[in-house]
C-alpha cells in the first residue's frame, strides 16, 4: 500500500506508521490494546511497499522525532526491509535518490546517468555498509542468507549494467573484503563465495559436505535429464551462471587480492574448461571465453613455477585435481551446455580415457605454452624452464646432495606419461620463445655446471654415458645462450661455479668436443676483456633489477589492450610502490603521461587511484605535475569531455591539499591565473560553441520533420524516450531547464573556483594580494550579475558564496596562528559584500544559496569580533569556534568531479569592488 502525499500536508503513510506504532509499542497501553496495535503495525507493514515503507520510517527514526520507545521498534523495521524479496534493491535505490552527493541536478554532475540518480562513490559506500553490515543482533549466518540470492542476481547485469557495478562492489568490498564476514570459513565467504566456487569445482563445496543437486525441474530437455542423472553435480545453466557471476564480480570493481583468493582454488577447472575442444559458439560463449578470461588473470597476477607446474601435472585433466577427494569431470550436454559430473573411481584411469588424453597431449602442450607466453613474466618463463630441465634428470637418493645423475627409463619411479608431458612442454618452449628462457644467468650457470660434473666423476654404463653425452650437449647449449648475452659479466658470476665449469670443459675438450669446449672455456676467460670498459653497462644494484622487472610489470598491465580491470588495478598498485619509494627506474613524464592517460579514461576503479598517485608525484615534482594536470583540466585545444576535465579539478584541488603551505609561488600564481580565467569566463571555446550550434541545428531540423509527420502541430508530436516517460514532473522541470542552458561552462566554472577556495583555505599567502582581491571580487559579480540569477546557475552561484567563506576562515586561521599575511580586508570592503550577501539572501531562488549567504554573514559578523579584539585570545578562540560551520548539515556536499564546499566564479561586473589592504 503506498499512500501519495497530499500537496502541502503531512505523508499519510509516516502518519499512518506513526499512529500504529504508537498502538502496538507505547508502554502506557495495557497488554491486550499493545498486541492488536502490534497486528495492525505488522499487517500495516507487510502490506506496504518496500520502497514506501523506506522512505517513510526514514524520517520517523530521526533523533527526537518520536519517543525512544517507538524509535527503537522504527529502527529495527527499517534495518530488516533488505531481507524482503527486493529490500536491497529498494535500499540501493533509496539511498541513491536521497543522498546529498546524488540529489543535484544533472548539469552539476560529473557524470550524468541516463535514468535515475547520479550513483557516487559516496553514496555507494553508505549503501553498502547498510546492506553488507548485518545489523545490530542479527547474526551474519542469518542475514546473509536473504539478501545474497538479490546481489548475485543483480550480479549478472540482466537489471542494468550500473546495479550489477553496485552489486560487485556490496559483495566485493563490503563483504568479502571484510575479514570478519568475508575470510574463508566466515559466513559471508559461505553464503557468496561459495555458492559460485562449488559450481565449478564441487569439491569446494565445504569441509566434507555433499553437493546437492537442484530438485526443481528446470527449462528444457538438459535440466530434465540432469535430475534423473544422480551423477550431476552442476547443471550446465548453473555453470554458465557462476562464471558469469565471477567475471562480473571481479572486473566491476576490480579487486587484485580478491581475485587472487576466489580463483586460486579453480586454477585446474579453469585450464579444462579455457581449453575444452568444442567448436560450438554457445559453449565457446557462455563457458570458454569467460574460463579463459578468469585463468589469465589469475596468472598474470599470481603467476609462479608452482602454479604454472600445477597445471603441468594437471595439463590432460577433465575436470578436478588429480588426487581430489571428489572425482569428477566436466561433460557435454544434450544441449550444447557443460556440466559437472561424479565418476567412479573404476572410470579414472580406463583405456579409452587414456586414448583421449593422449589424443589431446599435442593440442592442450601447445595451449599450455601459448598462455605461458601470453600471461608469463619472463621471470617466469625462465624459472620454469629451468624447473622442467631439473627435472628431466632426476635425483639419486644416494648421491651428495645437490648432485645430478641421469637414470635409465627402467630406473624412473614417476609417472611416465608427466615425463612425456613436461619432455613435450620443454621442447615447444625452446622452439617458440628462445629468447625468454635466460632471465637468471646465476641459476643457468649453476645448473650447468652440475650437468657437466656429472661427467667429471666418471661412469661405467655405456647406456648412463650416452645419457650423459646428451646432458653434456644441453649444457653446452646453455652455457653459449648465458656467455654471449649482451652485458654478460664474468666478474658478477659465481666463482666456485665458474671454476668448476672450467674443468668440465678441459675434460670435454680432450675428451670428445675439443672445438665447442676450447671456444667457451676462451669466453669465459676473456669475455670481460673482449668489450671497451667504456662501451660496458655497470652491473645494475639488485634493487634496480627488481625496480625494472616491477615497472616493466606495471607497464605491462596496464597499458596492454587487452588487460582485464583486476590487471590493471594490479599494475597501478605495482606503480604506486614504485613511486612511493622515489624509485629512479621510474621516467616522471613519461609516467605523468601515463596517468593523465588513464584518469581520460572513463573507468571508475581507476579514477582514485590515480588521482592518489598523482599527489604521490607532486609530492617531489609539483611543478611538473601541476602543469601537467592543469594543462588537461583547461583542455585548450577541446579534447576533452567535461567530465574529463572536471576529474582533474579534482586530482588538482588533492593537489593542492597534499602540497599545503608549499603551494606558493609560481606554481600557485600560475594555478590561480588559470581558474581565475575559467570561472570568469574570460577562455573562448570555439569548438565546443559550434558543436552546442550544431546540436541545436540537428534539433531545430529534427523537430521540423517531427511536426510535419504529425500534420504540423508541435503540441501533438509524442515524447517517446523511456527517460521521459517515466519522470516525475520535477524531473520534467529540470531537463526543461537543462534543455536551455550550458552545462558544460556552468559546471567548469564551479569546479574552478572550488579548486581555487581550496588554494585559499590551504595556504592563502600563496596565491598574493592581487588573485585573492580578483577572486573575491569575482564572487561579488556572480552574485549580482544579472545573467547569473537563474536556476540553472544555482551551483555556480554557490560556489562563489563559499569562496568568500573560505578567504573569511583564511584570514581568522591566519589570525588564530600568528601568521601575518601582507593583506586583509577593510571595513568597506567587508560591509560591501555583507549587503550583497544580504540581498542574495532576500532575493535568490535557490535555498542553499540562501543558506550559504547566512552561513558567511554569521562568519563575517564573526571576523569583526576578531578585529575588535585582537588581543584577547579567548575572544579570538571563541569568535573562531564561530566559523567552524556544519556545512553536512546545510547541505554544502561535495559532488563528483566537483567541490561544492569549496565555490565557483563567473565574469566580473561593473560596481563596488571589494578591496584588499595591503599591510606595511
Amino acid at each position: 500500500m503506498d499512500k501519495k502525499k497530499s500537496p502541502g500536508g503531512p505523508d499519510p503513510l509516516v502518519a499512518a506508521l506513526e499512529q500504529a506504532g504508537t498502538e502496538a509499542f507505547n508502554p502506557s497501553n495495557d497488554q491486550i490494546a499493545r498486541a492488536e496495535g502490534q497486528r495492525k503495525f505488522a499487517a500495516l507493514v507487510s502490506r506496504t511497499g518496500t520502497f514506501a515503507l523506506i522512505q517513510s520510517l526514514n524520517p520517523l527514526i530521526k533523533p527526537d522525532r518520536v519517543p525512544r520507545w517507538l524509535r527503537v521498534p522504527l529502527m529495527d523495521t527499517l534495518t530488516l526491509l533488505p531481507q524482503r524479496p527486493d529490500g536491497v534493491r529498494a535500499t540501493l535505490e533509496f539511498v541513491f535518490s536521497v543522498h546529498p552527493s546524488t540529489t543535484i541536478k544533472n548539469s552539476e554532475a560529473a557524470s550524468a546517468q541516463k535514468q535515475g540518480a547520479n550513483i557516487t562513490m559516496e553514496a555507494l559506500k553508505m549503501a553498502s555498509n547498510l546492506i553488507a553490515v548485518p545489523p545490530t543482533g542479527v547474526k551474519p549466518e542469518e542475514w546473509y542468507p536473504g539478501i545474497a540470492p538479490q546481489l548475485l542476481t543483480l550480479l549478472e547485469g540482466d537489471k542494468g549494467e550500473d546495479l550489477a557495478k553496485v552489486a560487485a562492489y556490496v559483495i566485493g568490498f563490503g563483504v568479502l573484503g571484510r575479514r570478519q564476514f568475508g575470510a574463508p570459513g566466515t559466513a559471508g565467504w559461505k553464503t557468496f563465495a561459495e555458492p559460485m566456487l562449488s559450481a565449478v569445482d564441487p569439491v569446494l563445496a565445504g569441509q566434507g559436505t555433499e553437493v546437492k543437486i537442484k530438485d526443481e525441474p528446470g527449462e528444457g530437455v538438459d535440466e530434465i535429464v540432469e535430475i534423473r542423472d544422480r551423477s550431476v553435480l552442476t547443471r550446465a545453466e548453473d555453470l554458465a551462471t557462476a562464471l558469469k557471476r565471477l567475471s562480473s564480480l571481479l572486473n566491476s570493481h576490480p579487486n587484485p587480492g580478491l581475485t587472487k583468493r576466489l580463483l586460486g582454488p579453480l586454477l585446474v577447472p579453469l585450464w579444462v574448461l579455457s581449453t575444452w575442444s568444442s567448436l560450438s559458439d554457445g559453449v565457446s560463449r557462455r563457458y570458454q571465453h569467460p574460463a579463459k578470461s578468469l585463468l589469465e588473470v589469475y596468472l598474470r597476477l599470481s603467476g609462479s613455477t608452482e602454479n604454472f607446474m600445477r597445471l603441468l601435472g594437471n595439463l590432460l585433466s577433465s575436470g578436478g585435481s588429480v588426487g581430489a577427494t571428489l572425482p569428477w569431470e566436466f561433460t557435454m550436454t544434450n544441449t550444447a551446455g557443460i556440466q559437472v559430473r561424479r565418476i567412479g573411481e573404476d572410470q579414472a584411469h580406463t583405456t579409452s580415457l587414456l586414448t583421449k588424453q593422449w589424443d589431446e597431449l599435442e593440442a592442450k602442450a601447445n595451449a599450455f605454452v601459448e598462455l605461458l607466453s601470453s600471461v608469463g613474466t619472463e621471470t617466469d618463463i625462465s624459472a620454469l624452464f629451468l624447473t622442467l630441465l631439473k627435472r628431466s634428470f632426476t635425483q639419486d637418493p644416494k648421491s651428495q646432495k645437490g648432485d645430478i645423475v641421469f637414470k635409465s627409463a627402467s630406473e624412473a619411479t614417476e609417472d611416465p606419461l608427466a615425463h612425456i608431458i613436461e619432455s613435450k612442454v620443454l621442447q615447444r618452449m625452446m622452439e617458440t620463445m628462445p629468447d625468454k628462457l635466460v632471465s637468471d644467468a646465476k641459476s643457468i650457470l649453476t645448473l650447468a655446471s652440475e650437468i657437466l660434473a656429472q661427467g667429471d666423476s666418471g661412469s661405467s654404463s655405456q647406456e648412463t654415458n650416452v645419457l650423459e653425452e646428451d646432458g653434456e650437449a644441453v649444457a653446452l647449449s646453455l652455457l653459449n645462450l648465458v656467455v654471449t648475452t649482451p652485458n654478460f659479466q664474468v666478474s658478477k658470476m659465481d666463482s666456485v661455479v665458474l671454476a668448476s665449469i672450467e674443468r668440465s670443459l678441459d675434460r670435454i675438450r680432450l675428451a670428445q668436443k675439443p672445438e665447442t669446449a676450447h671456444n667457451l672455456a676462451l669466453l669465459l676467460k676473456y669475455r670481460d676483456e673482449i668489450e671497451d670498459p667504456a662501451d660496458q653497462v655497470p652491473a645494475p644494484s639488485d634493487r634496480q633489477v627488481e625496480d625494472r622487472k616491477t615497472y616493466q610489470l606495471a607497464m605491462q598491465y596496464i597499458t596492454q589492450t587487452d588487460s582485464p580491470p583486476p590487471v590493471r588495478s594490479e599494475g597501478i598498485n605495482l606503480l604506486s610502490k614504485l613511486i612511493q619509494a622515489s624509485s629512479p627506474i621510474l621516467d616522471i613524464p613519461a609516467t605523468l603521461v601515463l596517468l593523465s592517460s588513464l584518469l581520460s579514461e572513463d573507468e571508475d576503479y581507476t579514477t582514485l587511484r590515480v588521482m592518489k598517485l598523482f599527489t604521490q608525484i607532486a609530492d617531489k615534482h609539483a611543478k611538473s605535475t601541476i602543469n601537467e594536470v592543469l594543462e588537461h583540466y583547461i583542455d585548450a585545444g577541446e579534447t576533452a569531455n567535461t567530465d574529463t576535465r572536471l576529474r582533474f579539478g579534482e586530482t588538482l584541488l588533492q593537489i593542492i591539499q597534499r602540497l599545503g603551505e608549499t603551494f606558493t609561488g609560481s606554481v600557485a600564481a600560475s594555478v590561480g591565473q588559470s581558474l581565475l580565467s575559467i570561472a570568469g569566463r574570460r577562455i573562448h571555446r570555439p569548438g565546443t560553441q559550434a558543436r552546442q550550434e550544431r546540436e541545436d541545428r540537428l534539433k531545430a531540423k529534427q523537430n521540423a520533420e517531427a511536426a510535419e509527420a504529425w500534420g504540423g502541430n508541435v503540441a501533438d508530436i509524442p515524447d517517446l524516450s523511456e527517460a521521459i516517460a517515466d519522470a516525475t514532473e520535477e524531473e520534467k522541470a529540470r531537463n526543461r531547464i537543462l534543455a536551455q542552458i550550458g552545462g558544460e561552462d556552468i559546471r567548469m566554472r564551479a569546479s574552478a573556483l572550488s579548486v581555487f577556495s581550496v588554494g585559499l583555505e590551504t595556504n592563502i599567502a600563496g596565491y598574493g594580494p592581487d588573485l585573492v582581491e580578483a577572486s573575491v571580487d569575482l564572487s561579488v559579480s556572480i552574485l549580482t550579475a544579472a545573467d547569473e540569477r537563474g536556476a540553472e546557475a544555482g551551483i555556480l552561484r554557490r560556489a562563489a558564496v563559499i569562496l568568500i567563506l573560505s578567504f573569511i576562515k583564511a584570514l581568522a586561521d591566519a589570525k588564530e596562528n600568528g601568521r601575518r599575511l601582507a593583506f586583509g580586508l577593510t571595513d568597506a570592503s567587508r560591509e560591501n559584500i555583507s549587503g550583497v550577501l544580504r540581498y542574495i539572501e532576500d532575493t535568490d531562488n535557490d535555498e542553499l544559496v540562501k543558506q550559504h549567504a547566512r552561513d558567511v554573514l554569521d562568519s563575517l559578523e564573526s571576523w569583526r569580533m576578531i578585529e575588535l579584539f585582537p588581543s584577547q585570545t579567548g575572544q579570538q578562540t571563541q569568535a573562531r569556534s564561530l566559523l567552524e560551520i556544519d556545512r553536512g548539515s546545510d547541505g554544502l556536499v561535495g559532488v563528483a568531479g566537483l567541490q561544492l564546499d569549496r565555490p565557483s566564479l563567473p565574469s566580473l561586473q561593473s560596481g563596488p569592488r571589494p578591496r584588499i589592504e595591503e599591510i606595511e
